[in-house]
């Protein structure tokens, strides 16, 4: 019997994350009940069109999540622009499945952390890249401010891009109490801090022994802050390695 067998997780990362998410969960065994908290829309901002006008001009293009590399070239094609206008920038992820995102466009990473997380990323890239010429950050209204305050700290060129915003899904979160009500979870799993501030602001409550999965230390630290116990990380802040964090805590192995 898989590890997971009959354990109902709660999953709620963005929809079309989500079913990704739950499909995976379904094929180890365990019953996702799927209410995405989150919706991501791609947004392009009056503000930041001399930066598209100079696109050439960046030495390195830095993306921190898949989609800011969907909606960014989703906003490329929009204005009429393609991968020739990118010059000879070179291109930076914070993870695989950011990679994974970009190789869908015909594009490779040049450089991938070893930890996939902001901090690391800022401390690996400039370690590689000491004198790396001006940047090009492509985020959402909720990134985290890391890259910009190290690039700052360090006197290190570059200009931000806002591609995609992250909003509260209200109908999703309104049926929260109820599917609390309705099932005794035994896990909760959260891959953002703006998902764990999600289900609070829409009424959440984790009075269960249930565990609650953190895709990473990002995601951890938020929801510490916030008075959540119980927590368990994976190695890999990727959403196969929380099913593996989940199956390990399942099995009842130390």
């Amino acid at each position: 019997m898989k590890p997971l067998a009959g354990k109902k997780i709660l999953v709620t990362r963005e929809e079309t994350q989500a079913k990704v998410f739950s499909r995976q969960i379904a094929l180890a065994g365990g019953i996702p009940i799927e209410l995405p908290l989150l919706k991501i829309h791609c947004a392009q901002r009056k503000e930041d069109k001399p930066i598209w006008n100079r696109l050439g001009s960046y030495s390195w293009i830095l993306f921190t999540s898949a989609n800011g590399v969907n909606c960014f070239f989703n906003q490329l094609e929009g204005i009429g622009l393609t991968q020739a206008h990118f010059g000879s920038a070179k291109i930076a992820v914070v993870g695989h499945k950011t990679e994974d995102s970009l190789k869908q466009y015909g594009l490779h990473a040049h450089f991938i952390p070893s930890c996939y997380d902001a901090e690391t990323m800022a401390m690996e890239f400039l370690r590689k890249n000491p004198r790396p010429g001006t940047l090009l950050l492509v985020r959402g209204n909720l990134s985290r401010d890391v890259l910009p305050q190290t690039f700052a700290r360090e006197n290190i060129a570059f200009d931000e891009l806002e591609v995609y915003e992250t909003v509260y899904n209200k109908e999703a979160g309104s049926k929260l109490p109820s599917v609390l009500e309705a099932n005794e979870l035994d896990f909760f799993t959260f891959t953002s801090p703006s998902s764990v501030e999600a289900f609070f602001d829409v009424g959440g409550s984790l009075e269960s022994d249930a565990a609650v999965c953190c895709i990473g230390t990002t995601t951890s630290k938020r929801a510490e802050q916030l008075g959540i116990s119980n927590i368990i990380i994976p190695e890999q802040y990727t959403i196969e390695g929380m099913i593996q964090v989940m199956e390990h805590a399942a099995s009842g192995k130390d």
